[in-house]
């Protein structure tokens, strides 16, 4: 039923079924827009946590469905995801607890005003959707990374939101089993989805800050990839002996740990984990203390 890749980090590189992403993309929206009827999430104003979350999802699965169907092109791919903003700006228009400020550790308060709506809202939905995806080919890597930052969003949010991410965080949970096992690859498709759920989840949760910590990894792996194919029209690679990967170059999170340093995939995929783990425990502690 899906198409097969070859896993080019393993003996052999026997071919792996990808793009399973899919099922999470149509769990959650079930399991959602149930959420919604059954009258745990009530509207307010005519927006619904539970509607918009599955409206932005809806939209990232079928950016990365055609991602793996078509190979779209970076300059299509980093600005699509600004459509699936509109949801979260009419939910943030008709949310009056919406706080148009983002509260920085040292830097303090940054108060956007409508700006927040209009501009900070697209940039978050495209930067989160874009990094996210950026961060892949190992086994684990493209799902335990966000489902790691999706823990610690949904631990600091309410009982209700907490609610709302039982079903996707479960059925991600069986993915990412399957995805370290070598099993199935999520794909565009899973990975945007992952990322929209990560961007839409933090703004319609009020989590901006802890979010912007949380993704830090993220960030930095971005700056690296686009740093080396602007600056030295070269991209990041692994290379794979058999047993072990290593790299001659640092332009990606992967390739700087494994600069002149052999590791497994599964050693390199728990370094990259940890990191994910430490900036998102920082983040708790940030809006804790």
């Amino acid at each position: 039923m899906f198409p097969k890749v070859p896993d080019q980090h393993k003996a052999g590189q026997p071919l792996i079924p990808n793009g399973l992403g899919v099922f999470y993309v149509l769990f959650t929206t079930v399991y959602l827009f149930s959420v919604y009827f059954i009258g745990v999430d009530r509207a307010a104003n005519g927006v619904s946590a539970s509607l918009t979350l599955a409206a932005c999802i809806l939209f990232g699965g079928f950016m990365g469905l055609l991602d793996d169907w078509m190979d779209l092109k970076w300059r299509y791919k980093a600005f699509m995801p600004l459509i699936a903003a509109l949801p979260l700006i009419h939910f943030a228009l008709g949310n009056p607890l919406t706080r148009t400020s983002i509260s920085l550790p040292i830097v303090g308060l940054i108060q956007f005003g409508d700006a927040y709506y209009f501009l900070i809202i697209p940039l978050i939905v495209m930067i989160v959707t874009n990094t996210v995806n950026q961060l892949g080919g190992l086994n684990g890597l493209e799902t335990v990374c966000p489902a790691i930052v999706l823990i610690g969003l949904t631990a600091l949010s309410s009982q209700l939101f907490q609610l709302l991410m039982l079903g996707p965080l479960i059925l991600w949970v069986i993915l990412l089993v399957l995805n370290i096992q070598g099993k199935i690859f999520v794909g565009n498709t899973g990975s945007f989805a992952i990322g929209m759920t990560i961007a839409s989840f933090a703004v319609i949760t009020d989590l901006k800050s802890s979010l912007l910590i949380s993704i830090l990894p993220y960030v930095f792996n971005s700056v690296l990839i686009l740093s080396a194919i602007l600056f030295l029209k070269k991209r990041a690679s692994l290379s794979f002996d058999g047993k072990r990967l290593v790299s001659d170059h640092k332009r990606s999170l992967a390739t700087l740990i494994a600069y002149k340093r052999p590791l497994t995939e599964r050693k390199l995929v728990t370094i990259i984990s940890f990191l994910f783990v430490f900036f998102t425990l920082l983040a708790v502690f940030v809006e804790f203390f």
